[in-house]
């Protein structure tokens, strides 16, 4: 190659230097502001209103509990304040004095999530296949119905609950069914077609039965004829687990929660919406985060609202017009129990907890078993932990592991533990967090003071002593 040829070769050269030389010399332009982490968003709790304080004082304050009170009968979920006693008696040495089989347990396909109830001395089970059994103080079956639709295989649906007002049990089924039956004999008193899955709890206060049907539908039907009395309509979602929550009842306001994340509050007489919230927010760095669920009721207790999703968010919000209170990092698997001015519950990552009822803030946090294995790659299932309640000045706690576990509720200090009548197997980390056994029994226990406390609540799973 000649010299000639070099030329524009060496001019161009010489050109982007100092087209180099010049940038260098310009002075960079530094925009204004504050910096963000482009990885901020990726963050726990990002976009979300501020999340109350995760980290526990050195010392937790004083709790007032109400005086206890003896109940003879738990009728239905504890969402709705007629119908939940704050602080239950208990004895200070329960002991187990009976356990029987109430029908078919969870299988591959099919689950119990319907909670035990009790009324009129009795003590009222579904199992995994629909079937309804009524249970004496004293351990034999007086009835037992097999609420399967005519046609149909009792394992084609899961799922249901129950709820006791007026002498009547009231059944919600896999199968879309909403039943009534006599308390007393079982006999079917009428039966509502939800045209959709019934698979959680009903509510009963005064001449209505509300219940949420397929994540999405809330319903309130006439008590005396099942006639429907009118609806409300959620967002449907189809990241939900089985057991939607029951309604909690005010004598104003009824509130419904739905598989979205969504609540709504409704005037409880004509089903005029009042206002709408979401439970937004999830917990980072876990596959559960994406479930945005509220599978446990929401419970009224005064003019304050308390609801959580298995995404990992517990919200307080104002009972009247939905107005946001306070957000946790935190949330619940099971009911939420307030009392004294405090908040107790289970959280998605297996700590029992009890947070502020004024702002939210964690008071203390006591880790319960979690993963069966230690080893990483073999942590697929978890153990499931079930309440708490507070009864007899303990905090109860019942956990598929073989335990029954009671703390103090002031400061979370472990109290001793009573054996299980047998364990039911683990949890499945994809299931919902609820005790699973293929041998449900429900359990009675007698307490020191020589009253008897159903059980069933506190220790549905169990296999065969």
């Amino acid at each position: 190659m000649g010299t000639d040829a070099l030329k524009p070769f060496a001019i161009s050269l010489g050109l982007v230097a100092m087209v180099l030389l010049a940038a260098c010399a310009k002075k960079e332009s530094v925009l204004t502001g504050e910096r963000e982490d482009i990885r901020a968003v990726l963050t726990e709790g990002a976009g979300e209103t501020t999340l109350a304080s995760a980290e526990a004082p050195p010392q937790a304050p004083p709790l007032a509990l109400p005086a206890t009170r003896a109940n003879t009968d738990w009728t239905q979920s504890i969402a709705s304040p007629a119908t939940r006693t704050v602080h239950p008696a208990l004895g200070s040495a329960p002991q187990l004095i009976w356990s029987v089989g109430i029908g078919e347990g969870d299988s591959r396909r099919n689950r119990i999530n319907a909670d035990p109830v009790v009324a009129g001395g009795l003590i009222y089970t579904l199992d995994a296949l629909a079937r309804v059994s009524a249970v004496s103080p004293a351990g034999q079956v007086v009835w037992s119905r097999d609420l399967t639709p005519p046609g149909e295989s009792a394992r084609d649906a899961s799922g249901g609950g129950l709820a006791y007002g007026g002498g009547r049990l009231y059944v919600s089924s896999g199968f879309g069914l909403l039943t009534a039956l006599d308390a007393r004999t079982g006999q079917t008193v009428w039966q509502q077609n939800l045209g959709t899955t019934g698979t959680g709890s009903p509510t009963v206060y005064g001449d209505l039965v509300y219940l949420v049907s397929g994540d999405e539908i809330g319903w309130a039907l006439d008590a005396g004829n099942g006639r429907i009395r009118w609806q409300v309509t959620g967002t449907p979602d189809n990241n939900n687990v089985i057991g939607a929550p029951a309604p909690a009842v005010s004598d104003k306001y009824v509130v419904f929660a739905f598989g979205s994340g969504q609540v709504i509050g409704a005037f409880r007489q004509g089903g005029l919406q009042r206002w709408e919230a979401q439970v937004a927010g999830r917990r980072a760095g876990f596959g559960t985060g994406a479930v945005t669920a509220i599978s446990t009721p929401p419970i009224i207790d005064g003019d304050r609202l308390f609801v959580g999703s298995h995404s990992g968010r517990t919200l307080a919000l104002e009972l009247g017009n939905g107005k946001r209170i306070w957000t946790a990092p935190d949330g619940p698997l099971n009911a939420i129990w307030p009392a004294g001015g405090s908040v107790f519950m289970i959280s998605d990552r297996n700590e029992l907890l009890r947070l502020s009822e004024r702002d939210g803030s964690r008071l203390w946090g006591v880790k319960l078993p979690f993963f069966t294995k230690a080893k990483p790659r073999k942590q697929n299932e978890i153990f499931a932990h079930y309440g708490p309640i507070i009864a007899g000045g303990r905090l109860i706690v019942a956990s598929n592991d073989g335990q029954m576990r009671f703390f103090d509720p002031q400061s979370g200090r472990a109290l001793g533990t009573v054996p299980l009548p047998g364990a039911p197997p683990p949890t499945r980390w994809w299931r919902t967090a609820r005790s699973m056994s293929s041998r449900p029994r429900v359990n009675c226990w007698l307490s020191a003071d020589v009253h008897l406390r159903y059980g069933g609540s506190l220790t549905r799973p169990g296999s065969a002593p």
